[in-house]
Protein backbone atom coordinates (compact mmCIF):
# COMPACT_ATOMS: atom_id res chain seq x y z
CA UNK A 1 0.00 0.00 0.00
CA UNK A 2 1.55 3.32 -1.30
CA UNK A 3 1.92 6.09 1.53
CA UNK A 4 0.26 9.26 1.04
CA UNK A 5 2.79 11.76 1.12
CA UNK A 6 2.67 15.62 0.24
CA UNK A 7 2.76 16.48 -3.00
CA UNK A 8 5.90 18.53 -4.27
CA UNK A 9 5.66 22.51 -3.94
CA UNK A 10 3.99 23.02 -7.08
CA UNK A 11 2.44 20.14 -7.73
CA UNK A 12 5.10 17.83 -9.61
CA UNK A 13 9.34 17.58 -9.08
CA UNK A 14 11.27 18.74 -12.03
CA UNK A 15 14.53 17.37 -11.57
CA UNK A 16 16.82 18.96 -13.99
CA UNK A 17 19.97 16.72 -14.48
CA UNK A 18 20.30 15.40 -18.19
CA UNK A 19 19.79 11.80 -18.58
CA UNK A 20 23.36 9.82 -18.61
CA UNK A 21 23.10 8.91 -22.25
CA UNK A 22 23.27 12.69 -23.03
CA UNK A 23 25.85 14.10 -21.03
CA UNK A 24 28.50 13.38 -23.05
CA UNK A 25 26.94 14.80 -25.93
CA UNK A 26 25.66 18.28 -24.11
CA UNK A 27 29.44 18.43 -22.17
CA UNK A 28 30.71 18.76 -25.46
CA UNK A 29 28.61 21.35 -26.87
CA UNK A 30 28.99 23.16 -24.19
CA UNK A 31 32.31 23.67 -23.93
CA UNK A 32 31.60 26.53 -27.65
CA UNK A 33 29.47 28.53 -25.75
CA UNK A 34 30.31 31.45 -23.94
CA UNK A 35 31.52 30.70 -20.24
CA UNK A 36 30.00 32.12 -17.50
CA UNK A 37 31.66 30.91 -14.05
CA UNK A 38 29.39 30.56 -11.28
CA UNK A 39 30.38 31.22 -7.78
CA UNK A 40 29.90 28.26 -4.93
CA UNK A 41 26.54 29.88 -3.66
CA UNK A 42 25.18 29.31 -7.29
CA UNK A 43 26.79 26.14 -7.54
CA UNK A 44 25.05 24.74 -4.65
CA UNK A 45 21.64 26.30 -5.88
CA UNK A 46 22.24 24.73 -9.64
CA UNK A 47 22.78 20.96 -7.79
CA UNK A 48 19.82 21.44 -6.05
CA UNK A 49 18.09 22.69 -9.00
CA UNK A 50 19.45 19.67 -10.44
CA UNK A 51 18.02 16.94 -7.94
CA UNK A 52 14.39 18.80 -8.06
CA UNK A 53 14.66 19.85 -4.55
CA UNK A 54 13.94 23.77 -6.07
CA UNK A 55 10.55 22.19 -7.92
CA UNK A 56 9.11 23.98 -9.16
CA UNK A 57 12.04 26.23 -10.63
CA UNK A 58 13.28 25.51 -13.63
CA UNK A 59 16.24 27.10 -13.69
CA UNK A 60 17.88 30.71 -12.48
CA UNK A 61 14.97 33.54 -11.92
CA UNK A 62 13.63 35.72 -14.58
CA UNK A 63 13.63 39.40 -13.26
CA UNK A 64 9.22 39.09 -12.62
CA UNK A 65 10.16 36.10 -10.51
CA UNK A 66 13.01 37.97 -8.65
CA UNK A 67 10.99 41.35 -7.92
CA UNK A 68 8.07 39.23 -6.13
CA UNK A 69 9.95 37.11 -4.78
CA UNK A 70 11.87 39.84 -3.01
CA UNK A 71 8.72 41.95 -1.95
CA UNK A 72 6.79 39.07 -1.33
CA UNK A 73 8.02 36.00 -0.71
CA UNK A 74 5.73 34.84 -4.50
CA UNK A 75 6.86 34.14 -7.98
CA UNK A 76 4.99 36.29 -10.00
CA UNK A 77 2.37 33.37 -10.62
CA UNK A 78 1.53 33.37 -6.79
CA UNK A 79 3.67 30.58 -6.04
CA UNK A 80 5.20 30.64 -2.76
CA UNK A 81 9.05 30.76 -2.64
CA UNK A 82 11.30 32.96 0.04
CA UNK A 83 14.90 33.87 -1.04
CA UNK A 84 15.50 34.40 -5.30
CA UNK A 85 17.69 31.84 -6.21
CA UNK A 86 20.20 34.07 -9.08
CA UNK A 87 22.99 34.48 -11.33
CA UNK A 88 24.70 37.23 -11.52
CA UNK A 89 27.09 38.55 -14.11
CA UNK A 90 29.21 41.62 -14.91
CA UNK A 91 27.93 44.64 -16.93
CA UNK A 92 31.04 44.11 -19.42
CA UNK A 93 29.88 40.27 -19.54
CA UNK A 94 26.06 40.73 -19.81
CA UNK A 95 26.01 43.18 -22.73
CA UNK A 96 28.03 40.20 -24.94
CA UNK A 97 25.09 37.88 -24.11
CA UNK A 98 21.90 38.05 -25.56
CA UNK A 99 18.72 37.02 -24.93
CA UNK A 100 17.51 33.77 -26.26
CA UNK A 101 21.36 32.71 -26.67
CA UNK A 102 22.86 29.74 -24.56
CA UNK A 103 25.60 29.81 -21.99
CA UNK A 104 28.06 27.16 -20.54
CA UNK A 105 27.83 27.62 -16.48
CA UNK A 106 31.57 26.22 -14.96
CA UNK A 107 32.04 25.76 -11.36
CA UNK A 108 34.86 28.31 -10.06
CA UNK A 109 36.64 25.81 -7.65
CA UNK A 110 36.52 22.77 -9.75
CA UNK A 111 36.80 24.30 -13.67
CA UNK A 112 34.02 21.81 -14.11
CA UNK A 113 31.08 22.25 -16.72
CA UNK A 114 28.19 22.21 -14.63
CA UNK A 115 25.14 22.30 -17.58
CA UNK A 116 24.30 25.07 -19.66
CA UNK A 117 21.26 27.82 -19.12
CA UNK A 118 18.94 29.64 -22.00
CA UNK A 119 19.06 33.63 -21.30
CA UNK A 120 16.08 34.72 -20.89
CA UNK A 121 16.09 37.63 -19.24
CA UNK A 122 19.15 40.47 -17.98
CA UNK A 123 18.46 42.50 -15.73
CA UNK A 124 20.24 45.17 -13.00
CA UNK A 125 18.98 44.70 -8.94
CA UNK A 126 19.33 46.70 -6.17
CA UNK A 127 21.95 44.92 -3.66
CA UNK A 128 20.61 46.69 -0.24
CA UNK A 129 16.86 46.43 -0.77
CA UNK A 130 18.08 42.43 -1.46
CA UNK A 131 19.08 42.14 1.55
CA UNK A 132 17.01 43.98 3.90
CA UNK A 133 13.67 42.35 2.34
CA UNK A 134 15.42 39.12 1.90
CA UNK A 135 17.69 38.74 5.24
CA UNK A 136 16.42 42.14 7.74
CA UNK A 137 19.31 43.52 7.33
CA UNK A 138 21.78 45.39 5.42
CA UNK A 139 24.65 44.91 7.22
CA UNK A 140 27.67 43.27 5.68
CA UNK A 141 28.55 41.51 8.42
CA UNK A 142 26.00 38.80 8.10
CA UNK A 143 27.04 36.17 5.94
CA UNK A 144 24.28 35.84 3.71
CA UNK A 145 24.32 40.03 3.07
CA UNK A 146 27.94 40.04 2.81
CA UNK A 147 27.37 37.02 -0.28
CA UNK A 148 24.96 39.65 -1.75
CA UNK A 149 26.79 42.47 -1.93
CA UNK A 150 30.29 40.31 -3.46
CA UNK A 151 27.91 39.23 -6.37
CA UNK A 152 28.37 40.95 -9.69
CA UNK A 153 25.62 43.12 -11.25
CA UNK A 154 23.65 42.07 -13.75
CA UNK A 155 21.29 38.79 -13.09
CA UNK A 156 20.90 36.70 -16.13
CA UNK A 157 17.28 34.12 -15.80
CA UNK A 158 16.46 31.48 -17.73
CA UNK A 159 16.32 27.57 -17.98
CA UNK A 160 19.00 25.26 -17.19
CA UNK A 161 20.56 21.70 -18.08
CA UNK A 162 22.72 19.98 -15.42
CA UNK A 163 24.87 18.07 -16.32
CA UNK A 164 26.79 17.22 -12.56
CA UNK A 165 25.97 17.39 -9.42
CA UNK A 166 29.57 17.67 -8.71
CA UNK A 167 31.58 15.56 -5.76
CA UNK A 168 28.59 15.13 -3.40
CA UNK A 169 27.04 11.69 -4.72
CA UNK A 170 30.75 10.25 -4.76
CA UNK A 171 31.67 11.71 -1.51
CA UNK A 172 28.53 10.67 0.60
CA UNK A 173 27.15 7.50 -1.23
CA UNK A 174 23.88 6.29 0.19
CA UNK A 175 23.93 9.37 2.30
CA UNK A 176 23.39 11.69 -0.84
CA UNK A 177 19.84 11.37 -1.71
CA UNK A 178 17.52 13.64 -4.17
CA UNK A 179 13.68 13.87 -3.25
CA UNK A 180 12.48 10.87 -5.89
CA UNK A 181 14.95 8.70 -3.88
CA UNK A 182 13.57 9.60 -0.09
CA UNK A 183 10.05 9.83 -1.30
CA UNK A 184 10.69 6.48 -2.38
CA UNK A 185 11.93 5.48 0.90
CA UNK A 186 8.95 6.82 2.37
CA UNK A 187 6.36 4.96 0.31
CA UNK A 188 8.23 1.62 1.13
CA UNK A 189 8.43 1.92 4.89
CA UNK A 190 4.38 3.25 4.56
CA UNK A 191 5.10 6.43 6.02
CA UNK A 192 3.27 9.57 5.63
CA UNK A 193 3.77 11.79 8.39
CA UNK A 194 7.47 12.59 8.04
CA UNK A 195 9.66 15.35 10.29
CA UNK A 196 11.92 16.57 8.63
CA UNK A 197 15.18 18.28 10.84
CA UNK A 198 17.33 20.62 9.43
CA UNK A 199 20.91 21.15 10.80
CA UNK A 200 24.35 22.49 10.14
CA UNK A 201 25.77 21.50 13.63
CA UNK A 202 26.41 17.80 15.35
CA UNK A 203 23.24 16.84 17.25
CA UNK A 204 23.18 17.56 20.64
CA UNK A 205 20.77 16.14 23.85
CA UNK A 206 18.51 19.34 23.27
CA UNK A 207 18.57 18.52 19.29
CA UNK A 208 18.19 15.07 20.01
CA UNK A 209 15.43 15.59 22.65
CA UNK A 210 13.75 17.54 20.29
CA UNK A 211 14.17 14.97 16.64
CA UNK A 212 12.63 12.29 19.17
CA UNK A 213 9.33 14.21 20.47
CA UNK A 214 8.68 14.70 16.64
CA UNK A 215 9.07 10.95 16.92
CA UNK A 216 6.25 10.14 18.99
CA UNK A 217 4.19 12.19 16.54
CA UNK A 218 5.11 11.31 13.28
CA UNK A 219 6.34 7.75 11.36
CA UNK A 220 9.22 9.13 11.06
CA UNK A 221 11.74 11.19 10.63
CA UNK A 222 14.62 12.33 8.04
CA UNK A 223 17.64 14.00 9.64
CA UNK A 224 18.29 16.44 6.83
CA UNK A 225 22.02 17.98 7.22
CA UNK A 226 23.28 20.67 5.16
CA UNK A 227 26.90 19.45 3.11
CA UNK A 228 27.06 22.71 1.09
CA UNK A 229 29.51 25.54 2.30
CA UNK A 230 29.78 26.92 5.87
CA UNK A 231 31.28 29.40 7.87
CA UNK A 232 34.87 28.82 8.46
CA UNK A 233 34.33 28.26 12.45
CA UNK A 234 31.17 25.45 11.51
CA UNK A 235 32.54 21.99 12.28
CA UNK A 236 33.40 20.46 8.43
CA UNK A 237 30.61 17.88 7.24
CA UNK A 238 32.60 14.72 7.57
CA UNK A 239 32.95 15.35 10.93
CA UNK A 240 29.51 15.83 11.54
CA UNK A 241 28.46 12.75 9.78
CA UNK A 242 30.42 10.84 11.70
CA UNK A 243 28.53 12.50 15.01
CA UNK A 244 24.99 11.52 13.58
CA UNK A 245 25.96 7.99 12.65
CA UNK A 246 27.56 7.34 16.19
CA UNK A 247 23.99 8.89 17.64
CA UNK A 248 22.05 7.27 15.09
CA UNK A 249 23.40 3.90 16.06
CA UNK A 250 23.31 4.07 19.94
CA UNK A 251 20.30 6.48 20.90
CA UNK A 252 18.03 6.49 17.86
CA UNK A 253 15.31 3.14 16.53
CA UNK A 254 16.70 2.64 13.08
CA UNK A 255 13.55 1.79 11.70
CA UNK A 256 12.03 5.13 12.13
CA UNK A 257 14.78 7.09 11.18
CA UNK A 258 16.58 8.12 7.51
CA UNK A 259 19.23 10.42 7.50
CA UNK A 260 20.49 11.76 4.30
CA UNK A 261 22.33 15.10 3.28
CA UNK A 262 21.47 17.77 0.86
CA UNK A 263 24.43 20.31 -0.98
CA UNK A 264 22.62 23.65 -0.30
CA UNK A 265 24.88 26.33 0.76
CA UNK A 266 23.92 28.13 3.93
CA UNK A 267 22.35 31.67 3.69
CA UNK A 268 21.92 32.00 7.73
CA UNK A 269 18.53 33.37 6.17
CA UNK A 270 17.04 33.25 9.77
CA UNK A 271 12.73 33.20 9.02
CA UNK A 272 12.78 33.27 5.28
CA UNK A 273 15.65 30.85 4.96
CA UNK A 274 13.24 28.32 7.50
CA UNK A 275 10.37 29.07 4.74
CA UNK A 276 13.06 27.70 1.91
CA UNK A 277 13.81 24.44 4.31
CA UNK A 278 10.28 23.60 4.44
CA UNK A 279 9.97 23.97 0.81
CA UNK A 280 12.49 21.87 -0.43
CA UNK A 281 11.98 19.23 2.13
CA UNK A 282 7.66 19.50 1.14
CA UNK A 283 9.68 17.83 -2.18
CA UNK A 284 11.56 15.14 -0.25
CA UNK A 285 8.65 14.48 0.62
CA UNK A 286 8.47 15.15 4.67
CA UNK A 287 5.07 16.82 5.81
CA UNK A 288 6.36 18.50 8.82
CA UNK A 289 9.54 20.50 9.18
CA UNK A 290 10.96 20.59 13.11
CA UNK A 291 11.53 24.57 13.70
CA UNK A 292 13.22 24.71 16.82
CA UNK A 293 14.93 28.13 18.60
CA UNK A 294 16.77 30.43 15.85
CA UNK A 295 16.37 28.48 12.81
CA UNK A 296 18.82 29.56 10.30
CA UNK A 297 19.84 32.22 12.35
CA UNK A 298 23.03 33.99 13.35
CA UNK A 299 24.21 36.14 15.63
CA UNK A 300 21.79 38.50 17.26
CA UNK A 301 19.58 39.39 13.61
CA UNK A 302 17.05 37.18 14.37
CA UNK A 303 14.77 36.68 17.51
CA UNK A 304 14.84 33.44 18.91
CA UNK A 305 11.18 32.36 16.83
CA UNK A 306 11.00 34.48 14.35
CA UNK A 307 11.59 31.48 12.44
CA UNK A 308 8.17 30.13 13.49
CA UNK A 309 6.15 33.10 13.39
CA UNK A 310 6.95 34.00 9.87
CA UNK A 311 4.89 30.95 8.62
CA UNK A 312 2.05 32.21 10.86
CA UNK A 313 1.94 35.42 7.59
CA UNK A 314 1.91 32.02 5.13
CA UNK A 315 -1.60 31.18 3.34
CA UNK A 316 -2.47 28.06 4.27
CA UNK A 317 -2.89 27.05 0.58
CA UNK A 318 0.46 28.31 -0.07
CA UNK A 319 2.28 25.63 1.43
CA UNK A 320 1.20 21.70 2.62
CA UNK A 321 4.56 20.73 4.87
CA UNK A 322 3.33 22.72 8.18
CA UNK A 323 6.10 23.67 10.76
CA UNK A 324 6.08 21.73 14.16
CA UNK A 325 7.41 23.56 16.64
CA UNK A 326 9.47 22.92 19.36
CA UNK A 327 10.30 25.71 22.44
CA UNK A 328 13.92 26.43 23.88
CA UNK A 329 15.11 22.86 25.18
CA UNK A 330 17.64 21.72 27.92
CA UNK A 331 18.62 19.46 30.48
CA UNK A 332 16.82 20.28 33.87
CA UNK A 333 18.81 19.10 36.83
CA UNK A 334 15.76 19.59 39.12
CA UNK A 335 13.49 17.88 36.50
CA UNK A 336 16.44 15.50 36.02
CA UNK A 337 15.95 15.31 32.50
CA UNK A 338 15.52 17.23 29.21
CA UNK A 339 13.03 19.74 29.21
CA UNK A 340 11.77 22.43 27.34
CA UNK A 341 10.09 25.96 28.57
CA UNK A 342 7.11 25.01 28.30
CA UNK A 343 7.22 21.82 30.37
CA UNK A 344 9.92 23.17 32.55
CA UNK A 345 8.71 24.97 36.33
CA UNK A 346 12.20 25.88 37.32
CA UNK A 347 14.56 28.71 37.19
CA UNK A 348 17.72 29.55 35.25
CA UNK A 349 19.81 28.19 37.83
CA UNK A 350 18.78 24.34 37.74
CA UNK A 351 19.44 24.02 33.43
CA UNK A 352 22.65 23.27 31.63
CA UNK A 353 22.77 25.74 28.61
CA UNK A 354 25.72 25.99 27.07
CA UNK A 355 26.45 28.27 23.70
CA UNK A 356 27.75 27.33 20.70
CA UNK A 357 30.76 29.22 21.13
CA UNK A 358 30.98 27.94 24.90
CA UNK A 359 31.19 24.18 23.36
CA UNK A 360 33.73 25.07 20.83
CA UNK A 361 35.83 26.88 23.57
CA UNK A 362 35.73 23.96 26.01
CA UNK A 363 35.97 21.32 23.24
CA UNK A 364 39.71 23.20 21.70
CA UNK A 365 40.38 23.31 25.41
CA UNK A 366 40.13 19.69 25.61
CA UNK A 367 37.20 19.73 28.30
CA UNK A 368 34.30 17.29 27.96
CA UNK A 369 31.22 18.92 28.06
CA UNK A 370 28.81 17.22 30.55
CA UNK A 371 27.18 14.19 29.07
CA UNK A 372 23.67 16.11 30.16
CA UNK A 373 24.82 18.35 27.62
CA UNK A 374 25.89 15.66 24.66
CA UNK A 375 25.97 11.92 24.24
CA UNK A 376 29.92 11.33 24.72
CA UNK A 377 30.48 9.13 21.69
CA UNK A 378 29.16 12.57 20.22
CA UNK A 379 31.89 14.59 21.78
CA UNK A 380 35.09 12.20 21.87
CA UNK A 381 34.78 12.57 17.63
CA UNK A 382 34.79 16.60 18.13
CA UNK A 383 37.45 16.29 21.03
CA UNK A 384 39.49 13.94 18.45
CA UNK A 385 38.91 17.09 15.70
CA UNK A 386 39.85 19.77 17.76
CA UNK A 387 43.07 18.08 18.65
CA UNK A 388 43.59 17.38 15.20
CA UNK A 389 43.67 21.29 13.89
CA UNK A 390 46.62 21.66 17.27
CA UNK A 391 48.92 19.39 15.24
Amino acid sequence: MSAKLVTPHGGKLKPLLVSKDLIKSETERAKSLPRVTLNSRETSDLIMLAMGAFSPLDGFMRESDYRTVVSDMLMNDGTLWPIPITLSVSQDQAKNLKTGSEIALFDQDSGAIMGTMTVEDKYSYDKKKEALNVYRTDDSAHPGVAKVYEQKDVYLGGPVKVFSEGHYPQEYGDYYARPEETRAIFEERGWHIVAGFQTRNPIHRSHEYVTKIALEVSDGILIHPLVGKLKADDIPADIRMKCYQVLLDNYYPKENVVLKVYPMEMRYGGPREAVLHAIFRQNFGCSHLIIGRDHAGVGNYYGPFDAQKIFEEISQDKLQIKPLNIDWTFWCYKCDGMASMKTCPHGKEDRLLISGTRQREMLAAGEMPPKEFSRPEVVQILMDYYKSLKK
